[in-house]
């Protein structure tokens, strides 16, 4: 594992003394962030063959954003999350349905994990400037666990079937009649916010312990067992579903297959959550190149039991750490619309500028795929 801090010599100074004795410090990478192309959004909606498992969720579909590289007479408007009348956040600029570019012949892939309750669109920041650099990018709306329809207990507590959400969307990206042919099937990689970092580390070859929901049962209190800011009652209906329902429960027994999927090359996860339940053996498993992002001052999903936790156990991954920087800096820029409506999610720190975190993050994903996916 190496760990890097993207401020001073100073703060990076402080941080050895805080890491694991296994890990190293490495320079800050110099990333040229000048965009290539002009980006285009589209949008799909795919339905995988066979029984599927919705998670209670209204739309047995899988919405998907597509930020794509555009060609050159594309016209880019500002996108926003919510409706013209009610602006909560900005979602980047793109053009909608704009021709692909001609060249090259075919682009790598990234899929995108949104984080808990949030929604595709909301991953804009990071989808369109990586369509600004060469890569088509696809960002699923997760059943029963995002923001544009009603929240499900199953959608928000079986974490694990989101991988397979991203499965899918690789088969129906890699069919697509438009975008299928312009892909390179041997260049994918995936990213995730949140409880999106847990997904792309679980389609990595992370492994979900069930055991949380029985400790959960016992200790309903514990910190680990908290429901989430955006489902406060999700704990006790959880509690309520293993009593009651038989489906549940069997759900929660295949919470430990294996969801690897070997199409997906590398993994680009931002403060991801769920440490305590992935298990250190599958982690020292995964083969494939793993950076992993988080704000030291993470209070949502703690950097010491969730990022360090997931870098320090998965061979040669990277940890880089921004200092001063929460959980949902990753989220959306609202608006001030949303800044007064959702001052949880939508305002930082002092001294945080959220627009500028996403550049360099954003910045960091591109050299990261570009050199792993070549």
């Amino acid at each position: 594992m190496k760990t890097t801090s993207i401020l001073t010599a100073a703060t990076a100074a402080l941080l050895i003394g805080a890491l694991a004795s296994r890990a190293c410090m490495a320079a800050a990478t110099t990333v040229v962030t000048t965009p290539t192309y002009k980006v285009g959004v589209s949008q799909r909606r795919f339905v995988p063959p066979g029984p599927y498992n919705w998670r209670q969720a209204r739309t047995h579909a899988l919405l998907t954003t597509v930020w794509y590289p555009a060609a050159a007479t594309a016209h880019e408007e500002s996108q926003w999350l919510g409706s013209s009348a009610s602006r909560f956040a900005r979602a980047g600029r793109a053009a909608p349905r704009a021709a692909l570019a001609r060249m090259p012949k075919r682009f790598p892939l990234i899929v995108i994990s949104h984080g808990t309750g949030g929604s595709a669109p909301a991953m804009a920041w990071l989808g369109t400037r990586l369509a600004a650099h060469g890569f088509i990018a696809a960002a699923v709306n997760h059943p029963g666990n995002n923001g544009l329809e009603p929240y499900t207990s199953q959608g928000f507590s079986l974490w694990w079937l989101r991988a397979r959400d991203l499965s899918e969307v690789i088969d129906g990206m890699l069919r697509d009649p438009r975008f299928g042919r312009r892909i390179d099937p041997h260049r994918i990689g995936a990213a995730g916010f949140s409880l999106g970092g847990y997904t792309v580390i679980e389609i990595a070859g992370g492994r979900t312990s069930p055991a949380i929901f029985a400790f959960c049962a016992s200790h309903p209190r514990a910190r680990r067992c908290a429901a989430p800011l955006e489902f406060p009652t999700l704990t006790s209906n959880v509690a309520r579903l293993l009593r009651t329902s038989p489906h549940y429960r069997a759900s929660i027994r295949r919470a430990g297959a294996d969801y690897r999927d070997p199409r997906v090359r590398a993994i680009f996860a931002i403060a991801p959550a769920l440490g305590a339940v992935v298990s250190a053996d599958s982690l020292g498993r995964i083969a494939i190149p793993v950076e992993i992002v988080a704000g030291s001052a993470d209070a949502i999903e703690p950097v010491g039991r969730n990022a360090r936790y997931f870098a320090a156990h998965i061979p040669g991954s990277r940890l880089i750490l921004l200092p001063g920087v929460g959980h949902y800096t990753f989220f959306a820029t609202c608006t001030r619309r949303g800044r007064k409506a959702q001052p949880e999610l939508c305002n930082d720190g002092p001294g945080i500028d959220r627009h500028r975190i996403h550049k360099r993050v954003a910045a960091l994903a591109v050299a990261f795929f570009s050199s792993h996916l070549r």
